[in-house]
């Protein structure tokens, strides 16, 4: 998310304009100071001085050049630099990274997507360099594929904010006399080669495309899948291209792209799935959010309106909107669900590309939940450091590299831009000394690989450069003393700078109106904020208690505890919704508890419902499998000597295998293998241990139907992917609180279950023996030291 812009864009309607009007630097700036003699002053951090933020800015400034020199001085004319090798990243000459090297095409990317960055520093003499540099050296006609999406906004974006920064300073600072568009004609000659990508039956783009020829590589015959992100994140650059240059094909695909998209909406959620076919435009994956491989689309869907003032992009970006406040949004944390199912939970962590959202909200007008939002990202971030690329729903690492993403950055820009509050400043600075401490190298800024261990990458991304250092730097700026009036521009998903006056320029598709398009006045119906509730500390305080575990202290007798909870209890749920928490079915009788601040019924109950929800977290943790009742499911294979053993889960109902106790026998697969339904391999099933797969109903129905049909033992193994016990959490199977189960059932995460899987294709009649883990180990030490003792026995024995 990437935008400031000016008052002057919405003079469309009247309606329209407390939409969006919080979003506005000056208006929403004018609104809050009109209000003041009438709403109290509410200090809510330490003012920060104009010295400290003025050596701020510089040591933004300072940040930028250190890692810009690094890259001209060691890696011009390659992609990027390598921080730790200090050396340049090219494309078939560097060790392949894989699909992440899509992103390169030995353009010299960095310089590319950096030059805007220059103009914003006010370093016109070293922008005049940078842009020769790259007529000069920057070449297309490479035999690379590359990702579409990525060489848009990097490249295509770099080049037009610099041609038209390059004409700008022409007029405003009489330097660059010379130039005469080339870095436009750069860009034209790039977007057409990124064309042959848009021939797909749906007018959906191709996720890559062969620079130099096209679609037309074997590597590329069976392209089919491509991201939502990937394929809606083309359309501010395209109509750029098409305006300044006057051919309007670019802005044309790029509009039918977005229709295609449109129409594939779920049409009862409103919600768009993250992975889809180009040709069919079937859904691969149906999972929403607002995170990675979805993030920038809903971003364009607004800024498409901003920039190009077709309606048709709010009213869409209202609908999704909507949607996502509605199934996706829980207070201030964003989860994803399905598409299609909008009420079930697809993951249990979020991601840190998801951090652009409150920015967009600022835009949106919409500031409560973005101050929520960012809130919570900020205790993440101090929690860690830096944050995480995934963090779990209790703040704990997921997946533990930090790229140097701007997104944070972003957000914070933005709020401190929307609401003029020091606290912002803040934690900018904190970002900020973060990235000093804990990324710089002599050789620039490397990424993170684990926040926990501080361990180095040998990675910098061109967007360090493009967003991190230039967001920073506008943070601790003054607008005044920029040579930019940065409300005059719309900022691009890689914070390119492109002017508002695009929109007066002409739009080529404003005929081509499908008519589901056709604008209800319930796509703009939104209340704008009332001046009184915009104090961000009264939002923050509470949220920093969930984050932090340390709730604020409500005494009262008749608060109810997580201990005392019961689902059951009609007065219990009644109680819990008032404090704003909400009960989410999972399915196989699990139950997810979220909670929002603002939905509660009182601010007392919001803050009663905190206290609960850290009490269920206490009493997860209390409530977590020990070691001595984990199961264990072991065998062995025919010629092999050693003993196979898997962890396993337990469950709350059925026979407990504690001690000696265990089940020695061969194993069967329950036909159907869910076993939700009668067997249809009864007999086989009789006096074996019956294997089954996770889902569809619960776990005791299932262990009831093998237990009817005469099994002695059961195993249900999971059904996401590469889930195991060294990834995962184990937890005990719930039951229903009926006691008629009575043979031992036991949980395989997938990869122990393709484990056994394994040996049973190879041994069918291999036994198995289900114990508990600390019974296993005991028999087999007791069964070592009788093997010792006999063999010191027949030692002695054979001594003369």
């Amino acid at each position: 998310m990437r935008t400031v812009t000016s008052v002057n864009r919405w003079r469309r309607r009247p309606e329209m304009v407390c939409l969006l009007v919080v979003g506005l630097t000056v208006v929403f700036l004018a609104l809050v100071t009109s209000a003041t003699e009438q709403i109290p002053t509410v200090p809510t951090q330490i003012h920060m001085s104009n010295k400290e933020r003025n050596e701020l800015k510089e040591e933004a400034r300072e940040m930028f050049y250190h890692a810009y020199r690094a890259y001209m001085d060691n890696a011009y004319p390659a992609d990027e630099l390598m921080p730790l090798s200090c050396s340049g990243r090219y494309r078939g000459v560097t060790p392949s990274r894989g699909d992440l090297d899509d992103t390169l095409g030995n353009f010299s990317m960095t310089l590319v997507d950096t030059l805007d960055t220059l103009v914003v520093l006010g370093d016109l003499e070293e922008f005049e360099s940078a842009v020769k540099l790259v007529i000069k050296d920057v070449k297309f006609d490479n035999d690379i594929i590359v990702s579409v999406f990525e060489t848009n906004i990097r490249m295509i974006g770099g080049l037009l904010s610099g041609h038209i920064l390059a004409e700008y300073v022409q007029k405003q600072a009489d330097v660059m006399g010379w130039y005469r568009g080339e870095l436009l004609e750069m860009a034209k000659d790039l977007g057409y080669r990124l064309l042959p990508a848009f021939n797909t039956s749906t007018g959906i783009p191709h996720a890559r495309v062969n620079l130099k020829h096209g679609m037309k590589v074997e590597a590329l015959r069976h392209s089919r899948e491509t991201c939502t992100a990937c394929a809606g994140t083309i359309l501010l650059e395209f109509a750029a291209l098409s305006r300044l240059s006057g051919e309007p094909i670019f802005e044309v695909k790029a509009h039918a792209a977005m229709d295609a998209l449109w129409k594939m909406r779920h049409r009862s959620s409103e919600l768009m799935g993250t992975v889809l076919n180009v040709h069919s435009g079937d859904w691969i994956r149906r999972e929403s959010g607002v995170g990675a491989g979805i993030d920038s689309y809903y971003e364009y869907c607004l800024k498409s309106y901003i920039l190009l003032g077709d309606e048709r992009y709010l009213a869409r970006f209202n609908r999704h909107y909507n949607a996502i406040m509605k199934y996706i949004s829980q207070g201030p944390m964003l989860l994803d669900v399905q598409m299609h199912r909008p009420h079930t939970k697809t993951r249990n962590f979020m991601d840190a590309l998801l951090a652009f959202w409150p920015g967009l909200q600022v835009l949106s007008g919409d500031l409560k939940p973005a101050v929520q939002t960012h809130e919570m990202l900020y205790q993440v971030m101090q929690m860690h450091t830096f944050i995480p690329e995934a963090f779990t729903f209790d703040f704990q690492v997921h997946w533990g590299q930090h790229h140097l993403r701007p997104e944070f950055i972003e957000s914070t820009y933005f709020l401190y831009r929307a609401t003029g509050d020091h606290y912002y400043l803040h934690a900018g600075k904190k970002a900020l000394k973060a990235l000093q401490q804990h990324a710089r190298v002599p050789c620039g800024y490397a990424a993170v690989n684990d926040v926990r261990t501080g361990k180095h990458e040998d990675r910098m991304d061109s967007y360090v450069l493009s967003e991190t250092f230039k967001y920073l730097f506008l943070l601790f700026s003054d607008p005044a003393d920029l040579i930019l009036n940065i409300e005059d521009f719309i900022f691009t998903t890689e914070a390119h700078l492109l002017p508002l006056t695009l929109g007066v320029l002409g739009n080529h598709t404003m005929g081509a109106r499908d008519q589901e398009d056709q604008v209800h006045m319930l796509d703009y119906m939104r209340s704008c904020p009332s001046p009184n509730k915009l104090f961000p500390e009264t939002v923050r305080r509470p949220l920093r208690d969930l984050v932090t575990g340390v709730c604020p202290r409500i005494s009262s007798p008749k608060r109810l505890r997580a201990s005392d909870f019961q689902a059951s209890n009609a007065d219990h749920l009644r109680t819990v919704y008032d404090m704003g928490i909400t009960m989410v079915s999972l399915g196989e009788g699990k139950v997810q508890l979220l909670h929002s601040f603002y939905n509660a019924k009182s601010p007392e109950d919001a803050e009663r419902g905190l206290i609960f929800m850290q009490e269920m977290v206490e009493l997860s943790k209390s409530n977590a499998i020990p070691n001595t009742q984990l199961q264990a499911v072991a065998f062995k294979r025919k010629g092999d000597p050693e003993l196979h053993v898997l962890e396993a889960g337990p469950s709350h109902f059925g026979m407990e295998l504690t001690k000696d106790m265990s089940v020695v026998q061969q194993a069967v697969y329950a036909q159907p293998i869910k076993l939700c339904s009668a067997l249809k391999n009864a007999k086989e099933v009789r006096d074996k241990i019956v294997i089954m797969e996770r889902g569809e109903c619960t776990f005791v129905d299932k262990a009831r139907r093998a237990q009817s049909a005469g099994a002695v033992a059961a195993i249900v193994f999971d059904n996401t992917p590469n889930t195991s016990i060294n990834n995962q959490q184990m937890f005990a199977m719930s039951g229903d609180g009926k006691d008629d189960v009575q043979i031992p059932v036991v949980f395989l995460f997938t990869k122990e279950a393709e484990q056994l899987m394994a040996a049973i294709k190879q041994q069918p009649t291999i036994e198995l023996t289900l114990m508990s883990v600390t019974g296993l180990k005991e028999r087999l030490e007791r069964e070592r030291a009788e093997i010792t003792k006999t063999d010191t026995k027949s030692e002695s024995k054979a001594t003369p």
